[in-house]
């Protein structure tokens, strides 16, 4: 028998078969289900809503149904249109590892070092090249083709978990933001900015231009903010005019070629050009020179040691006791009374 539960039953197979939809969208299926079940039991005394007290109070017992499923019926603004989107999200915290059952654990992994890069992007660009994405194939440890990495990554944008714009540089998209969000928060808390306004994830905006000034908002965050007032709600200070003269967030935030480097801590950039890199690199580095060095004395060494080149290597073995023998005297001296005195 057909009862009113069955308006969730329908509406969660609808959410199910899409990957994300706006408010607009779910309001139309949750009024379509309803429908459905009233045409399929008459007696049934439900009707649709479109206040919203009554579509939150409809999402929480969505998702105190979805509990015992750690699945959760999430939302959050698009930072490009400002429109409410809805998902069906995993709320655990291995959201990485449950993000799809359709891609590899390689091609995951792949996806977890290109929004690593993502995350990472210097001037808060939220973005990196086609290039640069398709180099991070070198940093896992498989077999994996840049050529089969470019198809990955056309997948990724097709399922709308990544976006690629004009330029050829790739963002976090809203469905990734949605299901990653806690994901991202535990791993990059530093580089996850929230808007002033809506308090939400930025990965696409403006920031205020006063020097040391944390203020960070959407565009469609902004543009409401400016209609009615004209100071930085976090320093108080004066707007320029032309909101393009804001700092941007977000792509237009970097120029082409000027995030070549890598931005992990497991390996150098090229051009290291970048302040937070080298404060992320201060370790290694420091290793390659070190290298740098034996190599630049076992060249000196086998320069001073041309004509006598079978005698070099046996030159450096005994320059390297005679060092273990010169030391040895030394650790000795300072307690060398005491045996001194027992052997006698």
């Amino acid at each position: 028998m057909v009862s009113a539960n069955d308006v969730q039953r329908l509406f969660l197979q609808g959410v199910f078969s899409r990957s994300i939809l706006s408010f607009k969208h779910a309001q139309v299926l949750w009024e379509k289900c309803i429908d459905a079940v009233k045409v399929a039991n008459p007696t049934l005394d439900i009707r649709f809503s479109d206040k919203r007290e009554d579509w939150d109070l409809f999402v929480i017992s969505i998702n105190n149904s979805l509990n015992c499923l750690d699945l959760e019926f999430r939302h959050l603004t698009d930072e490009q249109t400002g429109r409410e989107m809805y998902a069906m999200v995993n709320s655990k915290d291995d959201e990485i590892a449950q993000m799809a059952t359709d891609y590899t654990p390689v091609e995951i992994a792949y996806f977890k070092a290109v929004v690593e890069q993502i995350v990472l992007a210097p001037h808060e660009a939220y973005s990196v090249s086609s290039l640069l994405a398709l180099r991070e194939v070198n940093s896992l440890k498989t077999n994996m083709t840049k050529a089969q990495a470019e198809i990955v990554l056309g997948s990724f944008v097709a399922k709308g978990w990544l976006l690629k714009s004009r330029r050829g540089r790739y963002s976090l998209s809203t469905r990734t933001l949605l299901e990653l969000l806690p994901y991202l928060k535990n791993s990059y808390p530093e580089e996850c900015l929230e808007c002033v306004i809506c308090y939400e994830i930025v990965t696409r905006g403006v920031a205020c231009s006063t020097p040391n000034c944390k203020a960070r908002l959407h565009y469609h965050c902004c543009r409401k903010y400016r209609s009615r007032n004209t100071k930085c709600p976090a320093c108080s200070q004066d707007w320029p005019q032309d909101p393009k003269n804001m700092i941007p967030v977000g792509e237009e935030a970097i120029k082409n070629g000027q995030d070549e480097g890598r931005r992990v801590q497991r390996e150098s950039t090229e051009d290291g050009s970048d302040e937070e890199d080298e404060e992320e690199m201060e370790v290694e580095p420091s290793q390659p020179s070190r290298t740098q060095t034996q190599s630049q004395r076992k060249g000196k060494s086998r320069s001073k040691g041309k004509g006598k080149q079978k005698k070099a290597p046996i030159d450096m073995d005994v320059d390297d006791d005679e060092e273990e023998e010169e030391e040895a005297p030394q650790q000795t001296r300072g307690n060398g009374r005491r045996r001194t005195t027992r052997t006698r």
